[in-house]
């Protein structure tokens, strides 16, 4: 079992399959449905997302940032109603951004429970998700939720407010923006004492930590032995605190920032402590500068 973290986890499935199974038969059915799956997983790996599972006729997957979760969702049910299919096809989607663990490929936690809720609630050609998760929206996509309702979930204190994201006039826009913005060829270089590492396409994730497993590995005694990671996510690089004791930030002119299970998106130049401020232990940092 790996450590606590927090991603998107999103739930779409076909709605009314059994119905469709009525309508076309079983094998035309079963295709129609395979050829959903397709769509969907392309969708998600097209946003930055990763397909955890397929369960029937619908699929399970997680993304780091909700932005990501909300564009695929958007993509998901864009393409599966422009495909010509012999009957009526409709999905229905929910997300949520929360805490999750992840183990042997699967994930497990409170972001699952409640995106698994979400799907269960939501109508064919319905995108909806948690209050809390359309805060956390660009504000382009922010823009395009609205409120619905609020719902009683198990285990939880306080009922979990429901908001749609509106996909049908957002489906194209993404389209515009999608042909109107290049994706810069980030770079970003990182040094650890003598040693210099280039994140680019070619190598685009660095774990940090005490383990020897890690691509960069922190002797400091107060680092986690799986610390954390910096990832490139299309024109950006993302530092990703997984630790205990957190990760120390320090962007060149600015404030040192401290990092406990959160995501920091690098700029310019700046050193990183783990486990600590930089002032309580200079010793040991890794430098950072992107090249945009």
């Amino acid at each position: 079992m790996t450590e606590p973290t927090e991603l998107a986890v999103l739930f779409a499935d076909v709605s009314g399959s059994t119905r469709l199974y009525e309508t076309l038969g079983d094998e035309r059915a079963l295709a129609t449905v395979g050829r959903c799956i397709v769509l969907m997983r392309e969708a998600c790996e097209g946003h930055g997302g990763r397909v955890i599972k397929t369960i029937g006729d619908g699929v399970m997957a997680a993304f780091p940032i909700t932005d990501d979760a909300a564009q695929a969702a958007v993509a998901m049910q864009a393409r599966i109603a422009a495909e010509p299919f012999d009957a009526r096809v409709a999905l229905r989607i929910g997300f949520h951004f929360g805490a999750a663990l992840e183990s042997d490929g699967d994930v497990y936690g409170d972001s699952v429970n409640i995106a698994a809720r979400l799907a269960g609630i939501a109508h064919a050609l319905q995108v909806i998700t948690s209050g809390g998760t359309a805060a956390m929206l660009s504000p382009w996509l922010r823009a395009r939720t609205r409120a619905l309702a609020s719902l009683t979930v198990k285990g939880k204190a306080h009922d979990l407010d429901v908001w749609e994201l509106l996909w049908e006039d957002s489906a194209d826009d993404l389209t515009t923006l999608s042909t109107r913005v290049a994706v810069s060829r980030a770079r970003l270089r990182v040094r650890h004492g003598a040693r210099e590492i280039v994140l680019d396409e070619g190598q685009p994730t660095l774990a940090f930590g005490r383990d020897a497993q890690n691509d960069v590995v922190i002797n400091d005694r107060l680092a986690s032995r799986l610390h954390g990671r910096i990832e490139r996510r299309r024109d950006r690089f993302v530092l990703v605190d997984h630790s205990s004791n957190g990760t120390f930030v320090t962007p060149d002119g600015e404030a040192e920032i401290p990092l406990r299970r959160e995501e920091f998106v690098l700029r310019g130049r700046g050193r990183i402590s783990f486990g600590h401020a930089h002032e309580a232990d200079p010793r040991e940092t890794v430098d950072f500068e992107c090249d945009l």
